[in-house]
């Protein structure tokens, strides 16, 4: 946790925004939290946002990885046509990318709230 340290005050941002995810817009405070421990300049505090918010995605795809291993399967399950189950395939990829970029842009606007609180007020 010190200046500089992008990675370990990413990973921190991302815990805080896993933990806090029952939270709306929880990926604010995670990148909030990477960007104020940052303690550098503006455009590094969006990167350690963006990142935080990055790693934070990292749980949510493993769910969304296990769970579309049953895909292929849907039609033998429920008996539906093969383009119900690619209807489907389509969709939870339109939600991933959705949730990648909620997820992440929050993060990196959390990252320059972060670096804004730390350096221009006496927080």
């Amino acid at each position: 946790m010190g200046k500089g340290d992008t990675v370990l005050n990413a990973v921190i941002g991302a815990v805080v925004t896993v933990v806090t995810t029952f939270i709306p817009f929880s990926p604010v405070l995670g990148g909030a939290v990477a960007g104020y421990l940052q303690k550098e300049d503006s455009s590094t505090a969006l990167k350690v946002g963006a990142l935080s918010g990055a790693i934070a995605m990292l749980p949510f795809l493993l769910v969304v990885a296990l769970l579309a291993g049953g895909l292929p399967f849907l039609p033998v399950f429920f008996d539906v046509p093969g383009a119900f189950a690619g209807i489907v395939v389509v969709f939870v990829i339109f939600a991933i990318l959705a949730s990648a970029v909620y997820v992440v842009g929050l993060s990196a606007l959390g990252g320059y709230l972060g670096w804004y609180v730390e350096s221009e007020t006496d927080l």
